[in-house]
């Protein structure tokens, strides 16, 4: 009787190790079983030379670990066991990023390499449920930054990963923008580098030179304005795109940006200046063509135009644009009233449309077309020191217009 039951309970023993080997892990006598891979089903990624998203969707909640690295510029996102279905044609390099790849790494690791054009931070970093509870999706902002920013992050490696993981924004030691009491202006010379812009009909002079000339004695004389400062977006013959203006205006913590042109017409005969601001759908055709002008410098400067906006991530972004716009029609009209009666302006002098360069959501902006190089009249004008110190002098008394309210709101 006692040897049927040994056998009986070795027999019974046997067929419960095959039918659950982990019954006696505890015993060291097999192996656990792998976690269950993540799934990323689908990618995707907008962006320019200054800005990038990058979205992946997950079926699961995903947590994920990031540091940056060196020598070339790399941004490192590591993952638990992840299967990446999607096709890699979903991440091509595109915007910041000239090289992207993912896999996995072991059996028990995955990771996503991001191989930057240049010194790159990420500026936002969220995990969200997906609508309808289909899942989360991973969010990446990339923004351009200097060499001194990256090399700093590179050392410090100070990530926050179990915020990262809670959807939290993740800790980034960076250098913040400049804290002042001053009031900052970006002062955007409008053109540079291979983008001449327009070229005079009898000076032959070129945009960008008249341009840069005038953002120049603009600075210098706001600078020397009590609490007012101001800087260049570029202070030689160089190209920036639309997108690295307004991403430096931002970065610097500037309070207004302020854009200089110098356009060319079809039609001689119109003269003046106008002011611009943007809005999404155009004042008249006159404006559209300008925006649909200025909005070319990226395709002259060989840079590609983002293929999508950034998401909007809630309704506190589109109050802050609503907000910003109104500013910004407060500085043109501050701009008209101090030219009128001294400098020529064209009919319905403040215009609108969808310039790029005017897009930062929470610097107030506007593009100044100083006058037309068309037009002999103002292209003799654009070259002349003595009206250029009148222009600059009426812009710096509508700057100090426009912040006087602010300065009694103390905003």
């Amino acid at each position: 009787m006692t040897m049927r039951r040994t056998r009986l309970l070795a027999l019974v023993g046997i067929a419960l190790l095959v039918a659950n080997p982990l019954a006696f892990a505890a015993s060291g006598t097999a192996e656990p079983l792998a976690p269950t891979p993540l799934v990323s089903y689908a990618a995707r990624i907008v962006g320019d030379d200054a800005r990038t998203r990058i979205v992946l969707d997950f079926r699961e909640k995903p947590q994920a670990s990031v540091r940056y690295i060196g020598n070339p510029d790399r941004i490192v996102v590591d993952f638990p066991a992840t299967n990446f279905t999607f096709p890699a044609s979903d991440l091509a390099p595109t915007g910041l990023f000239r090289d992207i790849r993912f896999g996995s790494i072991d059996a028990s690791h995955s990771r996503v390499v991001l191989t930057a054009k240049k010194a790159t931070k990420l500026t936002l970093t969220d995990i969200r449920e997906n609508e309808g509870g289909k899942g989360y999706r991973l969010i990446l902002d990339a923004e351009m930054t200097d060499a001194d920013t990256f090399a700093k992050l590179v050392a410090s490696q100070a990530w926050n990963a179990d915020a990262y993981s809670a959807g939290k924004a993740a800790s980034i030691a960076q250098d913040p923008p400049p804290s002042s009491s001053d009031f900052l202006i970006a002062v955007d010379a409008g053109h540079g580098g291979i983008d001449t812009g327009a070229i005079g009909r009898t000076t032959h002079i070129a945009e960008k030179t008249i341009t840069l000339a005038f953002a120049k004695a603009f600075a210098a004389e706001l600078n020397k304005q009590k609490g007012i400062k101001a800087f260049l977006t570029r202070d030689s013959d160089v190209f920036l795109s639309l997108s690295q203006r307004v991403t430096l205006a931002r970065q610097k913590g500037a309070n207004l940006f302020i854009s200089l042109h110098a356009d060319m017409l079809s039609q001689s005969d119109i003269r003046g200046a106008t002011v611009y601001t943007i809005s999404d759908k155009s004042s008249d055709r006159l404006a559209e063509a300008a925006a649909a002008r200025e909005n070319q410098s990226d395709e002259v400067g060989g840079v590609d135009a983002p293929e999508a906006p950034h998401e909007v991530s809630d309704i506190l972004q589109d109050l802050t644009r609503r907000e910003t716009q109104a500013f910004s029609i407060s500085m043109a009209k501050a701009v008209v009233e101090q030219f009128s009666g001294q400098v020529k302006l064209i009919n319905n002098p403040h215009r609108y449309a969808g310039f790029r360069v005017l897009q930062a959501q929470d610097v107030p902006s506007i593009l100044l077309e100083m006058g037309f190089l068309s037009n002999k009249q103002d292209e003799h004008l654009l070259s002349d020191l003595t009206w250029r110190k009148k222009l600059v002098h009426l812009l710096v008394e509508a700057v100090k217009e426009y912040r006087q309210p602010l300065l009694a709101n103390k905003g």
